[in-house]
C-alpha cells in the first residue's frame, strides 16, 4: 500500500512510505539523518495543525533568508541563531571534543559574519583602522597550547573578527575600511599572538530580514552581548571557533543567539604604560588532537 489516506488524515503510515522512499544507495548517516528530520517534521506539523497558507510562510522565510546570503552576510545561519539550532550544535560538537580529562577552550557559534579572505597580520600590530571617537582600544594578547600537555603551539592561525561600536561589522558599513576589526595571526615559537583590538559593546542583530522579523513575532529583543569572534587552527589539532564575552556587558543572560557559556566570559583590565591601548586582555587557548 502506498500512502494513507482516511478521514482521520495522513498519519504515521504515510510517514513511513516517505521514509522508506529512500533508496537502497542511500548511506548509512543519511538514512539516519533523514529519517529523523521526515519523522520530526510530519509530528511537527499534525502536533500544530500546520496550514498550507503557514507553511507557505515558511517556505517564503527561508527563501527571502537565501535571497539575503551572501559571502559576506549568511541569513540563514542567523536564522538559526535566533532559535538557538546553531548554538545547541555547537554545544553537541563540543561534547564530544571535550570527553578528555583536559579538554580544549570551549566553543561557541560561528555567527553570520565571518570572512574567509581576512589577511594575515604582524603580532603586536592592529584590527582598528577606523577607530570611532568611542571606542576603547584594548591590547589582546595569549598563547596557544596543547590542551593535554600544555605544549606552547607554534604557527597556530588565530582569526579575530568582531563588530564596531556603532553595532556594524565593516561588511555592513560603508564608513570602514575593508577588513576593519579582523585579521589572522600566526603564533611565533612560545605559541604567543598579540593585537590591538577595540573593547567589544552590545549591538543588534540586523533586524532587516527574516531572523529579525521571526525575533519580532515571537516578542523578543535583537541584542548581543559585547563579544570578539575567534577561530583557532593548528595542523593535528581540530579547529576551535569560539567567542569571549565582556563580563560586563549587558544582555549576558538573555543574548539573542544564546551562545554565551560559562568560561567564556572575560575581564578587560586597564593597561598601564601602553599610549595605544587603555585596556588588556590576556585570552590563552588550549587545542585539542584530532583522533
Amino acid at each position: 500500500m502506498g500512502s494513507q489516506s482516511t478521514s482521520e488524515g495522513l498519519g504515521q503510515e504515510f510517514t513511513n512510505h516517505v521514509i522508506q522512499a529512500m533508496g537502497p544507495n542511500t548511506s548509512p548517516r543519511m538514512r539516519t539523518v533523514m529519517t529523523a528530520l521526515i519523522q520530526h517534521v510530519h509530528d511537527f506539523a499534525r502536533e500544530v495543525n500546520l496550514t498550507a497558507d503557514e507553511w507557505l510562510a515558511g517556505v517564503e522565510m527561508i527563501n527571502w533568508a537565501g535571497r539575503m546570503s551572501n559571502d559576506r552576510r549568511n541569513e540563514g545561519q542567523l536564522v538559526c541563531d535566533v532559535i538557538g539550532l546553531e548554538s545547541l550544535v555547537d554545544d553537541i560538537t563540543y561534547r564530544e571534543a571535550s570527553k578528555a580529562d583536559k579538554p580544549p577552550t570551549s566553543s561557541a557559534i560561528l555567527g553570520p559574519f565571518w570572512r574567509a579572505d581576512a589577511p594575515i597580520r604582524e603580532n603586536g600590530g592592529t584590527i582598528t583602522f577606523n577607530t570611532p571617537k568611542d571606542g576603547q582600544v584594548t591590547f589582546m594578547h595569549g598563547q596557544v597550547t596543547d590542551a593535554v600537555t600544555g605544549k606552547p603551539l607554534a604557527n597556530a592561525t588565530v582569526d579575530v573578527w568582531q563588530a564596531s561600536t556603532n553595532g556594524l561589522y565593516e561588511q555592513q558599513d560603508p564608513d570602514q575600511v575593508d577588513c576593519n576589526l579582523r585579521g589572522k595571526f600566526i603564533t611565533d615559537a612560545e605559541g604567543r599572538y598579540s593585537f590591538y583590538c577595540l573593547r567589544p559593546t552590545p549591538y543588534p542583530i540586523p533586524f532587516d530580514g527574516p531572523a529579525g522579523k521571526l525575533l519580532k513575532l515571537m516578542d523578543r529583543h535583537e541584542y548581543r552581548p559585547a563579544h570578539i569572534h575567534l577561530i583557532a587552527e593548528c595542523k593535528g589539532y581540530g579547529s576551535l571557533t569560539t567567542q569571549i564575552f565582556d563580563k560586563d556587558s549587558k544582555y549576558l543572560e538573555d543574548d539573542s543567539v544564546f551562545a554565551v557559556k560559562d568560561g567564556l566570559t572575560v575581564e578587560f583590565k586597564p593597561r598601564e604604560g601602553d599610549a595605544q591601548a587603555q585596556f588588556d586582555l590576556e585570552y590563552n587557548i588550549q587545542l585539542a588532537k584530532k583522533n
